[in-house]
């Protein structure tokens, strides 16, 4: 079973988790990592959802905006591939942010038949209050972790989607 004990279920604040049947946490399904971290990517993408609202992004709207940002200028087919979504929703993403005049396609110095995704300066006022919201999601997420434990996940997840 478990390794360690998990604490009773908090009570459900604002900005918290969905409430869980705190019974339910005796099931094996808990020990899955595979389920865990479907969870807490749920919980999470929900709750930046809900940040992100107000500014009329939602998380995979602003991960694009986030790499349009990094002054890269990625194309749509690298976005596609480090955000594991298929390239005809990051074509959808990108018109969606170019109609808002939020990114722009630029020429790829690297292959002339390829565009680069770069944000307009509109898009950079925005991604810093749309990164200021993610950030207090995960604050919110992450509340029952020290600072050690947050940067140990950073870590471990890191590791485990890019290597």
């Amino acid at each position: 079973m478990h390794a360690l004990p998990i604490p009773p279920a908090p009570a459900v604040r604002s900005g918290s988790a969905p409430s869980t049947p705190s019974r339910l946490l005796a099931s094996d399904l808990t020990d899955e990592i595979e389920f865990l971290t479907a969870r807490a990517r749920s919980v999470g993408t929900g709750r930046a959802n809900t940040l992100l609202a107000p500014l009329e992004l939602k998380v995979r709207s602003y991960s694009v905006l986030a790499l349009a940002c990094s002054g890269l200028a990625p194309s749509q087919r690298e976005m596609a591939e480090f955000l594991s979504l298929d390239p005809s929703q990051i074509v959808a993403l990108v018109d969606q942010l170019e109609q808002r005049d939020l990114v722009a396609r630029v020429a790829d110095p690297r292959d002339r038949r390829s565009k680069g995704i770069s944000a307009t300066p509109a898009g950079e006022a925005l991604y810093d209050e749309a990164r200021q919201a993610v950030r207090t999601a995960e604050e919110q997420s992450l509340a029952a972790l020290s600072t050690a434990e947050r940067e140990q996940l950073r870590d471990l997840l890191t590791r485990v989607a890019f290597e």
